[in-house]
């Protein structure tokens, strides 16, 4: 009879700590799932064609901003205590290890381009026309504001849907 007590306390106890319970009902709280869709900073390394879509080999990174940005930067060894970082940001980017995504051929792509007329611009452009640019060629040639600029990719599972550059003052 103790053992029983102890075995349902412990089972109280977790289902207090937000442990889901196998079984869902009216009364109980869904299971946690990942979200639908994940947004990630980093830098696009490679992007070649593979099948009906590309591989892409992504080096992730992480935007910080404000007091986050200035705390890291200063963690490691950039700026100063006392100083802030420029321009309100700051990249960490810990580990030059990659990861591999495909990337669907419809994706959408969005790069910096500088136009001659109007200064700066977001430039809608083809997931293939990303992959020469990675490569080192401009087949539009275009006005690229530059080259080793990020990337925000928006990833459904291992398939990426959306990659957007980053501008950087």
């Amino acid at each position: 009879m103790r053992r029983l007590g102890v075995v349902v306390a412990c089972a109280i106890s977790l289902g207090a700590v937000g442990v889901p319970a196998a079984t869902s009902g009216p009364s109980q709280s869904p299971l946690v799932a990942p979200p639908a869709t994940l947004v990630q900073y980093g830098y696009v390394r490679s992007l070649v064609r593979s099948g009906n879509g590309y591989r892409m080999r992504f080096d992730p990174a992480l935007w910080l901003s404000g007091q986050t940005a200035n705390r890291a930067a200063i963690e490691d060894g950039v700026i100063a205590r006392g100083e802030t970082v420029p321009n309100d940001y700051y990249i960490r980017n810990e580990s030059r290890r990659q990861l591999s995504y495909t990337v669907l051929s419809r994706a959408r792509v969005t790069i910096v381009t500088n136009s001659a007329v109007g200064g700066l611009r977001a430039t809608r452009i083809s997931v293939s026309e990303l992959a020469a640019i990675t490569a080192g060629r401009n087949p539009n040639r275009r006005r690229l504001y530059g080259r080793d600029l990020g990337y925000w990719i928006r990833v459904a599972g291992d398939r990426v849907t959306r990659l957007d550059q980053q501008y950087q003052p």
